[in-house]
């Protein structure tokens, strides 16, 4: 009798514990009332954007879906993780915000083919097509696509000409994001910019590939602003702009290993546009190939600034140039418009600069042009090891200086202007 009572009992309880089990009362099994919207892997949640109704046909706008696994991901604990399959989405524009703050880190692994809206009426003012902001962790990878569709809007753009243009939507925007880490993706026809940091920090983006026609305008390949603590590295840049732009307000940005062209090359600028700009410091950039491009490395600054500023501290080392038109430029009359309507000099300090083993081809007579303000002129610009032949292979390139002082070493080809 007694053994029949707990063979009962041992049935009961295992009766009861596979109901909560079933229940979802230990751990995160799957509940009883339906297919739950995302499951746990090795300690961490993971969310489907197909389990919340996307579509992937490349008709359907997913944008909704989309929106659903961030709010449920960032609502989340601990380590979370995004997917989006292979297929092809019509999205946006979309504002992926935090804080997350539960959630130690997010990672978002696009697999897929994201499309931009074509419909301009769709985006605000200086926005974004896919925006992140305010929050801290995240990881962007996958080897996925993203897509601007950029080619009906480009007519839109006044930019070129009109200095109170309306901008266009930056594809990928980061805003106030910290330990942030973006790899393995694909930027393809931006309506503006492909990439953007604005007041970010610790961020890393390696093995990009962006690329837009030569023609386009204003698809700079990866713009920093506001932004301390940026390494990019190992990426393919091929625009109609700056490979990559280096604006106001920024320190400790590294840049190594990016090939680039067609486009205006890396950028330093342009500054002193606006009142009030931050300092530039501490910019490094090495070991960079610029293949056809307007400019190879270009330090920009406005006339006329508004008030003063400063770059200084900043190093391009180790750079090949072929055919390129302005392989070294500092230009402090910058003016992209037909005609400015002040010639006041920049009021942007340049000091402290170093361009280290710089060689190729120059496209242009001029290899080597240092315009430096008339009101402060350049302070401590070291050139060292600078091998640039005419792409032609005729007569020998040219330098040219005004308003800087500036030191030479080593190899100099073209001959140092005095």
């Amino acid at each position: 009798m007694g053994n029949m009572s707990l063979e009962f009992l041992d049935v009961r309880l295992i009766f009861v514990l596979s109901m909560l089990w079933v229940g979802g009362v230990f751990g995160k099994g799957v509940k009883a009332e339906g297919r739950s919207l995302h499951h746990r892997a090795k300690n961490s949640a993971v969310f489907d954007v197909m389990s919340f109704g996307a579509r992937a046909d490349g008709r359907t706008d997913d944008s909704n879906a989309f929106m659903a696994a961030w709010k449920e991901a960032c609502q989340s604990t601990g380590r979370v993780h995004i997917t989006i399959p292979k297929g092809t989405y019509i999205i946006g524009p979309l504002k992926f915000s935090g804080p997350c703050l539960n959630v130690s880190s997010l990672t978002l692994r696009v697999k897929g083919y994201l499309k931009a809206t074509t419909d301009l009426r769709k985006y605000g003012f200086g926005g974004g097509w896919l925006e992140f902001a305010w929050m801290e962790g995240l990881t962007l990878t996958g080897g996925g696509t993203f897509d601007g569709q950029g080619a009906r809007a480009w007519p839109h753009n006044k930019c070129p000409t009109d200095s109170k243009c309306k901008l266009l939507p930056t594809s990928l925007k980061f805003v106030a994001m910290n330990k942030t880490v973006i790899r393995g993706l694909t930027s393809v026809n931006s309506k503006f910019f492909h990439i953007a940091l604005v007041e970010c920090h610790n961020f890393k983006g390696s093995r990009l590939k962006i690329s837009a026609p030569e023609t386009s305008p204003n698809t700079d390949g990866i713009h920093i602003e506001r932004s301390s603590s940026v390494y990019f590295s190992l990426s393919h840049i091929a625009t109609g702009d700056d490979c990559i732009s280096v604006g106001q307000g920024n320190s400790h940005i590294t840049i190594t290993s990016i090939t680039c062209g067609p486009g205006h090359g890396i950028s330093v600028g342009s500054l002193g546009k606006y009142p009030d700009e931050r300092d530039v410091s501490g910019l490094v950039v090495k070991d960079c190939t610029m293949t056809g491009t307007t400019n190879g490395i270009r330090i920009k600054t406005w006339a006329n600034s508004p008030s003063n500023s400063a770059a200084t501290n900043m190093t391009f080392e180790n750079i090949v140039m072929n055919n390129v038109t302005n392989p070294i430029i500092i230009d402090q009359l910058y003016c992209p418009f037909t005609s400015c309507t002040s010639k006041a000099p920049s009021r942007v300090k340049l000091s402290d600069i170093y361009f280290k083993n710089i060689r190729g081809t120059s496209s242009s007579e001029v290899a080597v042009a240092l315009e430096c303000s008339e009101g402060i002129p350049c302070q401590n610009i070291y050139l060292e090891d600078v091998h640039l032949d005419l792409s032609s292979g005729e007569k020998q390139a040219t330098s040219s200086c005004n308003n800087v002082k500036a030191k030479f070493s080593g190899t100099q080809i073209p001959p140092p202007c005095t």
